[in-house]
């Protein structure tokens, strides 16, 4: 056998490396600016933001001012989704600051600005399931991810459990990260090494940039978190209720996800109040997670809560303290590359709509006017997902018809919807007949979406919009990233 020498020979002497006794690693930057130039960043890159903060985030505006001063242009902003607190952005656009956009939800003056032709390219609507399996798939690169991170220490370990603006779960980074060429960590509460508990590892992040203040977590409530109590709202809760109890799908390991929506959570509540005199655990409760949901959990009547983004500051304090509160990335809820996402393991998925056609199709993206205001999600991935999916809504909203001959915009194909439940009763899909039956059997008010629309249209005041023919504005992904619809530039006179 030969010896070492003659193993190695041909190579030199290995010479360990280390930093100076004492020398600390350390990725903060001084400022946005220099942590922006530490990147390499070039004109015509494709910068993600998130939205966990909502419509108090500040984190975005802070950082295209700074991409704006650095005198970056034609950049493609990948961003989750986008609220009026966010309406600054309008100015990038009209500088060139920002040319592209692609994103799930846009609500607020950024929505009716594109709505009205403020990009000469149009943005990109995707689920938040088809934007995971774009990143995850190399679809759409990722130049630097900039993250609003609630708590982080030196080296970047990220928490959003800590911190004055906590927001709980960081379902949407949790993919960026994974992905970007670079991570850059905005934080407003630096924490002493090592951050304990983390969301987002060291080794994801590439600086950490502190800032007075990353946004105002009161504004994670942007919308309605607690269940409806008009009478409307009740009776499409207690229909879409029934509905599930006729299923036969109530049972134990009930997978549960519902919109954030006042219906959607009084359904939820009927819901548990079934569950409870049944005796029923059920397996789990997902997606955008409230205070209301909490209280299912604490009460016994779900083993665990799954949570990608936490919709209220108690569901926030709860993922904080409860280890049954678990939060994931929006790759493991609703990615259809992944093989088996949380949503393709829901019994039940009640979600609003803004139209819903004859066909079932459901709109969520546009108001009828066409305006932007709204997107995806997560609607069109848990409608898929779901053994049952079911939608409601009103006959009418503003004097206009919800149920129509055609959606304005084709957000959630109808195929994928199984009941729409309105004030005025359950409509099934034709390709559900069994179910229509055991709905009837049960006693529950089962009409055809014809008369659901015939219904609706008598009661409406208002005559439905004309569709807009200008040039096209936006265009709506599928969740396996095929187009569903385009929206157009809305003629004002």
């Amino acid at each position: 056998m030969a010896d070492l020498p003659e193993i190695v020979e041909g190579f030199g002497p290995v010479t360990p490396t280390r930093a100076a006794r004492g020398a600390v690693p350390d990725k903060r930057m001084p400022s946005l600016a220099e942590a922006i130039r530490a990147t390499g960043l070039r004109d015509g890159a494709t910068v993600s933001f998130h939205h966990h903060l909502r419509n108090g985030d500040a984190v975005l505006n802070l950082v295209m001012d700074a991409l704006s001063a650095a005198g970056l242009r034609d950049l493609h902003l990948a961003v989750t989704s986008l609220f009026p607190v966010h309406a600054p952005l309008i100015e990038h656009i009209r500088h060139g600051v920002v040319t592209r956009i692609t994103t799930s939800f846009i609500s607020g003056p950024v929505g009716a600005a594109i709505s009205r032709g403020a990009l000469a390219v149009p943005v990109t609507l995707t689920t938040h399931g088809g934007r995971a399996r774009a990143l995850e798939t190399g679809q759409m690169p990722i130049d630097v991810a900039f993250v609003a991170a609630p708590a982080a220490d030196a080296m970047g370990n990220v928490s959003g459990r800590l911190g004055r603006a906590a927001c709980g779960t960081l379902g949407y980074p949790m993919v960026d990260v994974g992905v970007a060429r670079h991570v850059v960590a905005v934080t407003d509460t630096l924490l002493p090494y090592p951050l304990v508990p983390r969301d987002i590892p060291q080794d994801k992040v590439d600086h950490v940039v502190e800032v007075p203040s990353i946004g105002d977590p009161q504004g994670i409530a942007s919308g309605t978190t607690q269940p409806a109590t008009d009478a409307a709202s009740l009776e499409i809760a207690g229909n879409a209720a029934a509905a599930i109890r006729a299923s036969g799908l109530l049972q134990d390991g009930f997978a549960f996800q519902t919109g954030a929506g006042g219906i959607s959570l009084a359904t939820a509540q009927a819901v548990g109040h079934e569950m409870q005199a049944r005796g029923t655990t059920g397996s789990f409760a997902c997606g955008g997670i409230t205070g209301f949901h909490v209280k299912l959990l604490e009460a016994g009547l779900f083993r665990a809560l799954m949570d990608v983004q936490c919709f209220d500051l108690e569901a926030a304090a709860s993922y904080a303290r409860n280890p049954a509160h678990q939060g994931m990335s929006a790759a493991a809820y609703a990615g259809p590359h992944v093989g088996g996402a949380v949503v393709d393991r829901l019994s039940a998925v009640v979600l609003g709509a803004a139209e819903v056609d004859l066909d079932f199709n459901v709109n969520v993206t546009t108001r009828a006017n066409g305006m932007i205001a709204g997107g995806s999600g997560g609607h069109a991935d848990a409608a898929q997902g779901a053994r049952l999916t079911i939608v409601t809504t009103r006959l009418i909203a503003a004097g206009y018809a919800k149920i129509v001959p055609r959606v304005t915009t084709l957000t959630t194909p109808g195929a994928t919807v199984d009941v729409i439940a309105t004030e005025a009763g359950l409509a099934v899909n034709p390709a559900r007949p069994e179910l229509a039956e055991r709905l009837r059997h049960a006693g529950l008010t089962v009409l055809s979406i014809e008369d659901l629309h015939a219904k609706a249209a008598a009661a409406a005041t208002k005559a439905p919009p004309e569709k807009s023919r200008g040039p096209v504005v936006a265009v709506s992904e599928y969740r396996d990233g095929s187009v569903t619809d385009v929206i157009r530039r809305i003629e004002e006179g």
